[in-house]
């Protein structure tokens, strides 16, 4: 992919997709199975950043998905939901934008251990998919950081940091142009497949 890496299993989710969520739960189930550690990388990745105008914003943008596509996805959902016994409130009348979680998740990788950035990434993806919180509000991502042991006023100014716009940019380009469309997309050493896949897929492309 764009970046190297030694991890066993790259990933690239989105929190406001729940498919990334349900991944991670997958993830976490196949973890538990193996008998042997799995070193994973998280990347982050922009979803929707073909509705962003030239300022960033999230503009409305006829992309196909009316009331019977939300009802398919919906039903997708809660299928995966069950299948991987997951902890989920299904609800999408919340509207978050991911950019600003994208950017506290960014600093909290450069300067915090593995296990923090673990924490502050799962409190992430709880607050969006277990309390339906808007994880571009500051002040939730505030909440996950000191739940995750995170410093809320470090986020806070990572998230008004102009600089972490830009990195982003660049990494979300990466992404693009090695051929990331959607998410959750699962980088293995010689394969890689996307969509919420369950441990024995994800056992067959690490493995």
């Amino acid at each position: 992919m764009a970046e190297q890496s030694t991890a066993d299993l790259v990933v690239y989710s989105d929190y406001v997709c729940p498919f990334s969520y349900l991944g991670k739960e997958s993830l976490e189930n196949y973890r538990e199975e193996r008998d042997d550690p799995l070193d994973v990388e998280w990347r982050v990745f922009d979803l929707r950043g073909y509705k962003r105008d030239d300022d960033g914003e999230l503009r409305d943008v006829d992309d196909g998905k009316d009331d019977d596509y939300m009802a398919k996805v919906r039903e997708n959902v809660e299928h995966l939901k069950a299948q991987f016994d997951a902890e989920m409130t299904v609800d999408f009348s919340v509207d978050a934008d991911s950019w600003n979680a994208n950017k506290a998740t960014l600093f909290v990788r450069r300067n915090y251990d593995a296990e923090t950035f673990r924490a502050f990434h799962d409190a992430v993806f709880e607050a969006r998919w277990q309390a339906a919180r808007d994880i571009g509000d500051p002040d939730v991502l505030a909440d996950a950081a000191a739940d995750a042991g995170v410093d809320p006023g470090e986020v806070r100014d990572a998230i008004a940091d102009d600089a972490l716009d830009a990195d982003l940019e660049e990494r979300f380009d990466a992404a693009r142009d090695a051929g990331v469309t959607g998410v959750p997309t699962f980088v293995g050493d010689r394969n890689e497949a996307s969509g919420a896949l369950p441990p024995e897929q994800l056992d067959r492309l690490v493995e």
